[in-house]
């Protein structure tokens, strides 16, 4: 009987569980898909009794696929840093305004809060230095106050309120604990002091979280992959299928599981025991959003417009810079699902059992070869701005929209592939951006290490190398954020000593994508500068609207350019 863990991923719109023996080598998966509202523009709910009942579900399958019985020894949770609302027996209490408790989530991209997130960000609180200079309506501070604000019977009901990660380990061990990552990454907890920052809690609206004791959002908080005492409960195993008494791991944010799983994976140059160059590294877990995860030791990095620095909130020890584009595979895909040629496109993809990607690409061969262009050189006329659902670094602005550049009258399967392809690439252009903010602040970064959805994509792949000039590294696991999951279980169950060590044992490096050189890189560089100039013509559009046309007219509406961070 093979030795193994579990490593539980829950996405925006699945859950999928995987099973790996303790070198990392997966031995089965399954995936369920998981429900969501949109009552409202930019809204996004969830349930938290779907959720499990998906993690459930898809745990079970994945164990009867395994050729024989694993021995099960630990599991792992991660999941989006969505907000689940519980009362004091563990029921779902509404975050909706129609009142159904079974709508107990606010999914991370649920831009409901903006206000809130604009009152907070104008107070200039010490503790957004941690976040890059604001907070992002994607975190949770103010989508609280928009609960506390807008339904004060759910506050008031409320005696839990969970990250999603947080709120899976609950499920399985009952216990209240809190992951260091989440409470970091999206509370605005001081890891690096052990605390929550009560001023700030107060100054925001939120002060009797802190009058009581902040027995609501944790004082029980974990380092990544401590085990959780007591392991799976009776209940929770019977809900998966699993054996009482199994080590869980503390656990993760979806993405960080996803950092966990490739960072630090040994290249050719690191030598067999040689010690990781971290500052040369960007783990991109691409997927309905992206991000961009850095770490480092010693003194802590502060990047206007990236997120962090958070301290132990992926690798034990190190310091975090995070930053993310809030729509990329869901950006591609809102462009391509909603252009006029997509439903001829979709029905051949179903007709010849291929996807609508798949067909793209090769169309967009089948074009660089009758112009005798590289097909990067097909957008020369084409030009999009992605912050369809706003930027979230390095700019650091969530009311920013999306801009295109070229259109012309004609909707023809030619034009749904220019704009698929013009799309991919301002999306790795917004890693660009990101790379040189994460460089002028110290790192030295060559080397991107890619996992998630859009690492199946080979021209979302080739754009990134081509667009940074980057080396792209692909995980010989392609299921990374799982496999970094199951490395909180091993961590938990004692297999490896610890977080670091598990990454040396259980990654492994796959293929390598070099960057290309001469004209095509040349004709990045000037894509690149039109799409630094998208953003100011946005600017320069809502000064226009804004009658005065001065910086200080659009503050007064809530519009700004990144701050720069006290790097006190």
């Amino acid at each position: 009987m093979v030795r193994a863990v579990i490593g539980v991923d829950v996405g925006t719109g699945s859950a999928r569980a995987g099973i790996f023996d303790l070198d990392g080598h997966r031995l089965a998966m399954a995936v369920r898909p998981i429900r969501m509202w949109h009552p409202e523009p930019e809204w996004a709910e969830q349930s938290s009794d779907d959720i499990w009942a998906a993690v459930c579900a898809c745990v079970r399958e994945a164990v009867a696929a395994c050729a024989e019985p694993p021995d099960v020894v630990g599991i792992g949770f991660d999941a989006t840093c969505s907000l689940v609302v519980l009362d004091g027996e563990g029921r779902p209490v509404t975050v909706d305004p129609a009142g159904d408790d079974a709508r107990n989530v606010i999914v991370w991209m649920d831009h409901r809060a903006l206000d809130q997130t604009a009152r907070i960000n104008a107070g200039g609180h010490d503790v957004l230095r941690y976040v890059g200079g604001r907070v992002s309506p994607e975190m949770q501070t103010p989508k609280l106050l928009w609960l506390k604000e807008t339904l004060p019977q759910t506050w008031a009901r409320a005696a839990h309120f969970f990250d999603l990660p947080d709120f899976l380990t609950w499920r399985a061990t009952g216990s209240p604990r809190r992951s260091l990552c989440s409470l970091v990454c999206k509370w605005t907890y001081l890891g690096h002091e052990d605390r929550w920052d009560d001023a700030y809690l107060r100054a925001v609206g939120l002060g009797d979280l802190a009058d009581e004791a902040h027995c609501r959002i944790g004082t029980d908080v974990g380092a990544v992959g401590s085990a959780i005492a007591g392991g799976l409960t009776a209940q929770a195993a019977a809900d998966l299928g699993l054996a009482p008494g199994i080590a869980v791991g503390t656990s993760l944010i979806d993405a960080h599981a996803g950092g966990l799983g490739v960072i630090g994976a040994r290249l050719p140059e690191d030598g067999a025991g040689g010690a990781v160059d971290f500052d040369r590294r960007l783990a991109l877990i691409g997927g309905t959003s992206s991000c961009h995860m850095t770490v480092s030791p010693g003194d802590p990095r502060f990047i206007a417009g990236v997120w962090g620095p958070y301290y132990s909130a992926m690798v034990p020890g190190l310091w975090l810079n995070e930053g993310g584009q809030s729509a990329t595979g869901a950006l591609i895909d809102h462009v391509v699902r909603s252009h006029a040629a997509h439903a001829d496109l979709a029905a051949e993809a179903d007709a010849g059992g291929r996807t609508v990607y798949q067909l793209l690409n090769e169309h967009l061969d089948a074009m660089a070869v009758e112009q005798g262009v590289p097909v990067a050189e097909l957008t020369a006329d084409l030009h999009v701005l992605p912050d369809f659902h706003g930027n979230r670094s390095p700019r650091a602005e969530p009311w920013l929209r999306g801009m295109v550049s070229g259109l012309r009258l004609s909707a023809e399967r030619d034009d749904l592939a220019l704009l698929y392809l013009a799309t991919v690439q301002a999306v790795a252009y917004g890693t660009r951006h990101i790379v040189e903010a994460m460089n002028a602040a110290g790192y030295a970064i060559d080397t991107i290490l890619a996992c998630g959805g859009g690492t199946k994509n080979p021209v979302f792949l080739q754009a990134h190398a081509d667009a940074t000039g980057c080396r792209l590294v692909l995980p010989e696991e392609p299921e990374a954020v799982l496999l970094g999951a199951a490395l909180l279980g091993a961590v938990a169950a004692g297999t490896h000593a610890d977080i670091a060590t598990a990454m040396a044992a259980m990654t492994r490096p796959g293929r390598v994508i070099e960057p290309a050189v001469g004209a095509v890189r040349a004709y990045h560089d000037r894509k690149y500068r039109v799409f630094l100039r998208l953003y100011e013509d946005q600017m320069a559009y809502r000064a226009l609207m804004a009658g005065g046309g001065t910086e200080e007219s659009l503050g007064a509406q809530g519009f700004h350019r990144p701050v720069d961070v006290d790097r006190r």
